[in-house]
């Protein structure tokens, strides 16, 4: 059992990623300086919604996200850690043929005290390919 085991590991760790790929359909780098706002325009059926998010305040490897998607405004504070190092956006609501919904998942990846600028990472999850992403600054 355990050459078996062993084998299987090894199988994933060598074929793994190029088998069964990112789940993640788009993967963005953004940088923002205190107080500079992302927004992105998220289109889907006839829908449209404006993401926006910034950062106001870092502290003791803390970093205060305010973000607003769909009349929705919240914060976060994110930390290099992995236990807050990101937040989840669903971008469409669950319905009863939407139980997986596209979503944003914004990664805090990691702050330049030089440039004083977060840098993140933005992951789309779609799977159904039903969403058009525009970034408008």
């Amino acid at each position: 059992m355990g050459i078996f085991l062993r084998g299987l590991c090894i199988f994933f760790l060598v074929f793994g990623e190029n088998t069964f790929g990112s789940n993640f359909r788009d993967a963005i780098q953004v940088s923002l300086k205190k107080d500079e706002q992302k927004k992105i325009l998220v289109k889907y059926a006839q829908y449209e919604r404006l993401f926006k998010f910034r950062w106001t305040l870092y502290i003791n490897d803390g970093l205060v996200v305010f973000h607003s998607y769909d009349k929705s405004v919240a914060q976060n504070i994110l930390s290099l850690n992995h236990t807050n190092q990101s937040f989840r956006i669903e971008l469409r609501p669950r319905g009863a043929s939407h139980h997986n919904v596209p979503y944003f998942l914004v990664k805090f990846k990691e702050f330049d005290y030089k440039k004083n600028e977060a840098v993140f990472e933005l992951y789309l999850y779609d799977k159904d390919e039903e969403i058009v992403l525009k970034y408008l600054k």
